[in-house]
């Protein structure tokens, strides 16, 4: 027994073995066993934790101090950056709703693209918003716009969902200033206007076969509808006296437009109050306070709205966000596990020592990386690590460097699933289960990843 414990805890078969059951149990109880999400997780995480060697006290922590406990950091990591942001977006987007200006903002879409054009606008929405905002900040402000293209448009909520999501999960994934793309510029000493060049030529085609292709197709086969509790209607009131599409765009531009400023000004600007300025009012919690705040006064008490109405629209839009924040946290942790047993570590050595020609090595580690640990930003930083004393020599031109980097961006983002706290928000934001979002949500990373790839593989060649 002891040397079957000691093979699965320290050979790479074997920690694959514990990650491969650990996810199967998991999977098993969620969609046949039908027991809660957020259970679920903590208890396969607990199980798959003490099976890999964790130990006890490094799992929960002593009844004196828990605080550097795998299960309170595992929670926190995630928790610590999305609570705040989830709440405050949430609010904004209902006051979005309340005030018909999410109403106003589609029909202004709709106009420009047609109808049947409504999920290519959702996808162009994500592609340009994404740049200055965070993957989840994105869907917090703009799953409102989803759900009344969903109602309005009577189709399944994947329709419209995929596009935004595949407009988010590129530019986060391929664009500076996002932190993966970044942090692996400056490993590899590339310049970040290359990045942002091959990022964009590789990214764009990545998008439009994964959002818009792959999201039209499955969208139109899978029927997921708004969940009752994230709709918000429109007032009687506003009807007929929506807001100017100028209010609703400074609603939803200003955080994005405080949030750049403040990656920006730490970039460019130097020692002094106006960094410290820009800085403190790009913090998106910050951003997303003063954004919620001016909604609050020119969407609803300049518009009529009392302090009641706005005090009921935040307390019955912040119901729901309970359940999506403990599964959310939960499935950091079960990521954090897998981390924490060595998994990704194996995976990583092992795929480094495989003999691929440089640019197919990038794209597998951080493959691998992702679909072992579950954080994008982990695969890319890890990857570069191990790469960055090959690549530093000066035998790579900059334009190769910089597709280098698109292919570890690309790797880090395939086959998003059940270790990563993404995968969670979807499902939860999005009212899919957990079968519907690997069928939609997993696939549309994974199409995106082998298109961007192959994209930066084929450049590489002539440059």
């Amino acid at each position: 027994m002891n040397e079957f414990l000691n093979w699965l805890r320290h050979d790479t078969a074997g920690l694959l073995l514990l990650a491969g059951v650990g996810i199967a149990l998991l999977l098993f109880l969620i969609i046949k066993v039908k027991v809660e999400p957020f259970i679920a997780l903590v208890g396969t995480g607990v199980i798959v934790a003490l099976a890999g060697g964790v130990s006890v006290e490094a799992l929960v922590g002593s009844a004196t101090k828990s605080s550097d406990a795998l299960i309170e950091k595992g929670f926190a990591g995630i928790l610590g950056h999305i609570t705040v942001i989830i709440g405050l977006g949430t609010v904004l987007g209902a006051i979005l709703e309340r005030s018909g200006g999410a109403e106003v903002l589609l029909g202004r879409l709709v106009k420009i693209f047609g109808e049947k054009g409504t999920p290519l606008a959702m996808g162009i929405t994500g592609f340009v918003l994404g740049i200055p905002v965070f993957f989840d900040i994105g869907i917090f402000v703009l799953a409102p716009l989803v759900y009344v293209a969903a109602i309005r448009g009577g189709k399944s909520l994947v329709l419209y969902a995929l596009p935004l999501l595949a407009g988010l999960s590129v530019t986060h994934a391929f664009l500076p200033p996002h932190p993966g793309p970044v942090a692996a510029a400056g490993l590899f000493h590339v310049d970040l206007g290359w990045i942002i060049l091959m990022g964009l030529v590789c990214g764009i085609p990545a998008w439009f076969a994964s959002g818009i292709l792959w999201g039209t197709w499955i969208g139109k086969r899978v029927m997921v509808t708004v969940p009752e509790d994230r709709i918000v209607a429109e007032s009687e009131e506003a009807k007929g006296h929506e807001p100017s599409i100028g209010l609703v765009l400074l609603a939803i531009g200003l955080p994005m437009i405080l949030i750049l400023g403040g990656t920006f000004g730490n970039i460019f600007s130097p020692e002094g109050p106006i960094r410290s300025t820009l800085q403190f009012f790009g913090n998106p919690a910050i951003a997303l306070t003063v954004a919620v705040l001016l909604a609050m006064w020119l969407l609803g008490t300049r518009r009529g709205m009392t302090s009641a109405e706005l005090s009921e629209i935040t307390s019955s839009s912040l119901r729901p966000v309970g359940m999506i924040l403990l599964v959310v946290g939960a499935g950091a942790f079960f990521g954090a596990v897998l981390s924490a047993t060595g998994v990704g570590t194996a995976v990583a050595g092992s795929l480094s020592q495989a003999g691929l020609p440089i640019i197919v090595s990038a794209f597998v580690i951080s493959a691998g990386m992702r679909i072992a640990q579950g954080s994008a930003t982990v695969a890319i930083v890890t990857t570069g690590g191990i790469l960055a004393p090959s690549l530093t020599t000066g035998a790579f031109s900059q334009p190769q460097l910089a597709l280098i980097v698109v292919a570890i961006s690309s790797g880090s983002i395939i086959a998003s699933h059940v270790n990563d706290g993404g995968f969670w928000i979807i499902s939860k934001y999005f009212n899919m289960s957990v079968k519907d979002t690997l069928k939609t949500w997993t696939v549309l990373e994974t199409v995106l990843s082998v298109v961007g790839f192959g994209m930066a593989a084929l450049l590489y060649q002539f440059v």
